[in-house]
């Protein structure tokens, strides 16, 4: 019987590992493989009327096509690339108009040829439009590289503000660099009115021409790492975690971001950046330590080498005890004669910042200045406060308007308006000297005006009755 029992068990097991064994390898099967990042290469083309004047061997559309046909080829065997084709300048005498003629896709390698073929130059040049439409034809994905590629001759009007959609365009974000080719003789005069849309080259010979096509297809796949190393004054490495940001010095746009870790006898981490863009690198000490303007090369180990001072900062009340608790007041630091606020912490904190003279605001009632304050490198700047004491007012029944203001150097400063609709309350205040003006919430013109002094006497209790 038990024999019975154990054998249909294992059958019934049997029978439930055949039917869980193929769906776990279905769900096994139906994960998505890891994408690999791409770059994503939009041609913008110029087909305005101009491109039909001759240039080297033929018209600057024919050669023109002839070479693109040999760029888009080798692009279409590359895995990491794929390519869309954005047209300007050839709906119509006229026209200014731009058309996104084939998009982005695994399979458009024909419609590229098929298109390019087909072009006919007939209306005007408005390089600016062309630009204004491009951030909507890419596929947006977070590790993607997404470039421009605009051809032109730039002598039809070409009157639309490039340099002002370009910044649009770099703004967005989503386009990592543009690149400007100019044809023909007039091509490097050209220059200052396209160059600050992008990479710009002149194109004088069709040898150029290629050379500057492949030459930017190499440039758009290549890739820069950076070391950063941070030591103190005496060249001693930091053990610490720190943020970094490499923002895009053209927008502002943070690109690549990483924690700075330096353990004990530990190699320093190599980020991975790309070396189409010039960064300000961001170092977020307190204050920030900023480098402008680096670029990287490609296709090497450059290092960054940021020597640092720092210090820490803490501030606390006396050692005096009282019978009443003390609030956690808010502390903002500035840098001394600066209206930025570089950070904000707690009395007891202790917080490191750069070595240098801050000023000091603790949200005491009244607040406390202290100015001038010097961090020094690798010490301790240690601020002791006096303790604040209770202040408590006792009221009438009868409603009171009432308002308190310190008193320093013969001049008033308005502390807090007390609350008329209790009988007591209590104040935490900071040493020092006082004025209670109250009066009736009636018509009267009456105040009851009341100066008193609250003394460093430790564990100090004042009562006040109006």
């Amino acid at each position: 019987m038990t024999a019975s029992i154990h054998t249909r068990h294992l059958t019934a097991l049997l029978l439930l590992l055949l039917l869980v064994l193929p769906l776990a390898a279905q769900k096994k099967k139906q994960q998505p493989a890891r994408r690999a990042p791409q770059t994503h290469l939009l041609l913008v083309l110029d087909c305005s009327h101009s491109m039909w004047e001759t240039w080297q061997s033929e018209s600057k559309i024919k050669v023109t096509q002839q070479v693109l046909r040999r760029f888009i080829d080798s692009v279409d065997r590359r895995r990491d690339f794929d390519m869309a084709l954005r047209v300007f300048g050839h709906k119509n005498d006229g026209s200014l108009a731009s058309r996104l003629e084939v998009p982005f896709g695994d399979d458009n390698y024909y419609r590229l040829l098929g298109k390019l073929r087909t072009l006919v130059p007939e209306g005007n040049c408005d390089a600016a439009s062309a630009l204004g439409g491009v951030v909507d034809d890419f596929a947006q994905h977070p590790n993607d590289r997404n470039i421009i590629l605009m051809i032109t001759d730039g002598v039809d009007d070409c009157s639309g503000d490039i340099c002002d959609m370009a910044r649009q365009v770099q703004q967005d974000g989503s386009v990592v660099q543009t690149f400007i080719l100019g044809i023909g003789t007039q091509s490097e005069a050209q220059r200052p009115l396209l160059s600050c849309a992008g990479r710009y080259t002149a194109l004088t010979t069709e040898e150029r021409y290629t050379d500057a096509l492949f030459d930017i297809l190499r440039q758009a796949a290549e890739t820069a790492r950076v070391v950063v190393n941070i030591t103190d004054s005496e060249g001693m490495a930091y053990e610490t975690a720190m943020p970094i940001v490499f923002y895009d010095a053209a927008t502002d746009l943070p690109r690549h971001t990483t924690i700075y870790t330096n353990a004990p006898q530990a190699v320093a981490d190599t980020l991975v950046i790309d070396p189409l863009l010039t960064y300000d690198v961001r170092l977020f000490t307190k204050p920030e330590t900023t480098l402008t303007r680096q670029t990287f090369p490609a296709n090497q180990v450059s290092v960054i080498n940021l020597q640092i001072d720092q210090g820490r900062l803490s501030i606390h009340f006396d050692s005096q005890r009282t019978t009443w608790s003390i609030p956690s007041y808010d502390i903002t630091v500035r840098q001394h004669g600066q209206d930025a606020i570089i950070n904000r912490q707690h009395v007891g904190d202790r917080v490191t910042y750069l070595a240098g003279r801050y000023d000091v605001e603790v949200m005491t009632v009244p607040p406390t200045t202290l100015r001038d304050v010097e961090v020094r490198g690798d010490a301790t700047t240690d601020l002791s406060l006096p303790t604040p004491a209770m202040l408590t007012v006792s009221k009438p029944k009868i409603k009171q308007q009432s308002s308190l203001f310190s008193l320093y150097g013969g001049r008033l400063a308005w502390v807090c308006d007390l609350d008329g609709s209790v009988q007591s309350e209590r104040l935490i205040l900071m040493p020092g000297d006082y004025l209670l003006i109250s009066r009736p919430t009636a018509k009267s013109s009456y105040a009851d005006v009341r100066s008193f002094r609250i003394t460093l006497r430790a564990a100090e209790l004042k009562h006040i009755a109006l």
